[in-house]
């Protein structure tokens, strides 16, 4: 028996990266997956990928009501939620000093606001069955800072507390929350960014000796999101090879 049978999950920013990971973790893991991303071809791709009743759903994070829609089209479709896994990011690097705040904007809606739309929206079914888990993809740059991602830095500093407070709120319901923070992690965001040079250091830095991969992180993402963790809430997991430790 894989550990998530029978477990209906959502897993936002899935059409690609870590999420697209956490999704074929969760199905290899024997969960209904629901794949959603704002990207509606890249989500329906990775349903597709999936296969068996993965179901995909283009949703932006930022809009309340196409994530009350999503949220109601996954009920309809199977009578439940169990796992929501908030993945759905986006940053721009650089120096605050240099930075726009129509960047600062659209990075806070994206990181920080997503999670809370999704949240509001799931957490009330959770709360009504008795039972739940809540994974939220924050950063390791929302605990010890990263130089280029200043607003980042906040707006996942704010998912990592925003966790831990609900983690609170929702225990007595049988409701668990935790954050997982990657490090350096192979995705298009990382490339887009970190040149040779940078991934180089990098690589020197981390004890582990390599970047992290999107399947490392949705090992963590996985184990939280079961009921091997059942007594772990309010929880932040660095994933970064050790290039922080706390």
């Amino acid at each position: 028996m894989s550990r998530l049978d029978g477990k209906v999950a959502i897993v936002t920013g899935a059409g690609r990266g870590i999420g697209q990971a956490i999704a074929e973790k969760f199905a290899h893991e024997g969960a209904s997956v629901v794949a959603a991303d704002v990207d509606s071809a890249a989500c329906l791709e990775t349903a597709g990928r999936l296969g068996g009743d993965a179901l995909g759903i283009g949703a932006d994070v930022t809009s309340r009501e196409a994530v009350e829609a999503m949220v109601t089209r996954v009920r309809d479709a199977f009578g439940r939620i169990d796992i929501l896994v908030n993945n759905a990011g986006w940053d721009k690097a650089g120096p605050f000093a240099d930075s726009d705040p129509p960047d600062w904007e659209r990075i806070v809606r994206i990181n920080l606001h997503g999670v809370l739309n999704t949240s509001r929206a799931v957490l009330p079914f959770l709360v009504e069955q008795g039972s739940g888990s809540l994974v939220n993809i924050a950063s390791d740059a929302g605990r010890v800072g990263s130089s280029g991602e200043a607003v980042y830095s906040a707006a996942k500093g704010g998912v990592i507390a925003f966790t831990k407070t609900i983690a609170r709120e929702a225990a007595r319901h049988g409701v668990r929350a935790n954050s997982v923070c990657p490090g350096p992690t192979d995705t298009d965001l990382f490339q887009s960014f970190a040149g040779p040079r940078l991934r180089e250091s990098l690589v020197r830095a981390i004890p582990l000796g390599r970047i992290g991969t999107p399947d490392d992180i949705a090992g963590a993402v996985a184990f939280l999101a079961s009921d091997e963790a059942a007594y772990i809430t309010g929880q932040t997991l660095s994933v970064s090879g050790g290039l922080t430790m706390s």
